[in-house]
């Protein structure tokens, strides 16, 4: 779970620098493809990060008050955040077809 948080960590320091370093029209043309696969990942790494908490917290992951509290609604509303600006896999589409027409024709 913590490497999980940790690449989703970098990834987002790594375009945030780059958003400081760049002017708003190189933004427009070079971030969105980055920024829509790394919600893609984050989200899905939440899915992965809420189902081993409750194989972590096993019959208290399904409680809605006690030690278990955080870990249920954590696990019964992480969907949601998917949801918000766009589908997975729109977002995942985008950032592919960015990389491919930023990419060398000789390569394709």
């Amino acid at each position: 779970m913590i490497a999980h948080v940790e690449a989703n960590q970098a990834w987002i320091e790594n375009i945030t620098y780059q958003m400081c370093n760049m002017d708003h029209k190189q933004q427009a043309a070079h971030l969105g493809g980055p920024v829509g696969l790394l919600k893609m990942f984050a989200t899905r790494s939440a899915h992965e990060i809420a189902d081993e908490a409750v194989q972590i917290f096993g019959g208290r992951a399904l409680t809605q008050t006690g030690m278990g509290r955080t870990v249920e609604m954590f696990h019964r509303t992480y969907k949601f955040d998917a949801i918000l600006g766009g589908a997975e896999e729109i977002l995942g589409d985008l950032g592919v077809r960015q990389a491919f027409r930023n990419m060398p024709k000789s390569m394709l």
